[in-house]
């Protein structure tokens, strides 16, 4: 019998037995793991959020490099020159020969 009158003094026993306590933690266990908008859910969106900005960089830095080749190719033997390179253009009467080397050894 004194076990029990012990316990029930106990601090730790009556902050677990309290009735907002008992209400507390089932809620922040729901809102942690379970609700739609819980910290695992935040957490994989903020890696999708990372993703996507590393993402953007890219793009941007792929923009000022083609502004580069764009601004490069308003004179006309830049243009002719990546003409040819690139998509193998050639002029009227003009033989075009194609040198592959053999990198496999």
């Amino acid at each position: 019998m004194s076990f029990f009158k012990d316990l029930k003094n106990n601090f730790i026993f009556k902050l677990i037995t309290n009735v907002f306590v008992i209400i507390l933690i089932p809620f922040i266990v729901w809102m942690l793991f379970f609700d739609e908008n819980s910290y695992l859910v935040h957490r994989k969106f903020d890696k999708e959020i990372e993703d996507l900005e590393s993402t953007i960089s890219f793009y941007k830095s792929k923009i000022e490099k083609d502004k580069e080749t764009i601004k490069k190719l308003e004179d006309s033997l830049e243009l002719e020159r990546f003409a040819r390179e690139k998509y193998l253009m050639k002029k009227e009467n003009e033989d075009i020969y194609i040198i592959e080397f053999d990198t496999i050894k």
